[in-house]
């Protein structure tokens, strides 16, 4: 059984999916959660805390997919590719990793602003810039491993391409015929709202 902060996450994602976030009250996510307003408050501070949370789960759980897609042994020789289809399929399942990876952030969706006392810190949710970086050099450090041995500066560019490339394609999706191995049969919400 989840914990009472990850089901009042779930219950703030579900509702994100359904309803612009200045529509999503409180009280509704809690009730959703099977736990008293009180304990959202107790759990977030509020709604800005809740978005915080919410946008930082999202971040850490595409961060997560990559270690996963770079760390299975599928990736040998083919690692920008899995990279990028990776971050294809998060993008579109996820309307906040979109916005974490692009910058584009519709009125749809929570902002959380830096934390209360205006300093950033570690756990300040990254730019799409930094995450890119982010990205890149964990990807860097993975696939150089790899025999034959690639040059650093030529792997990280070819990363670069490849995560830069994908969200082009995550944003202006293609006909599922003409893109084997990325579902594309729709656009996603999150497509969608950046056209």
């Amino acid at each position: 059984m989840p914990s009472a902060r990850e089901a009042l996450l779930d219950s703030a994602q579900s509702a994100l999916r359904t309803r612009p976030w200045t529509a999503v009250r409180m009280v509704d996510v809690a009730a959703r959660a099977g736990v008293s307003r009180q304990t959202l408050y107790n759990e977030f501070g509020g709604k800005d805390g809740l978005a915080r949370a919410l946008v930082r789960r999202a971040a850490d759980g595409y961060l997560a997919g990559v270690d996963r897609t770079l760390g299975d042994g599928r990736v040998r020789g083919d690692g920008p590719a899995e990279l990028a289809r990776w971050t294809i399929r998060a993008a579109r399942a996820n309307v906040l990793v979109m916005a974490l990876l692009t910058g584009v952030w519709g009125e749809h969706l929570p902002r959380p602003g830096d934390p209360p006392d205006g300093r950033r810190t570690d756990t300040a949710l990254p730019t799409p810039t930094e995450l890119l970086t982010l990205v890149r050099d964990r990807a860097v450090a993975a696939l150089e491993r790899e025999e034959p041995p690639r040059d650093p500066a030529e792997l990280a560019l070819t990363c670069e391409i490849a995560l830069r490339l994908a969200l082009s394609y995550a944003l202006v999706p293609a006909d599922s015929a003409a893109a084997p191995g990325v579902s594309a049969s729709t656009p996603t919400a999150a497509a969608r709202s950046h056209r």
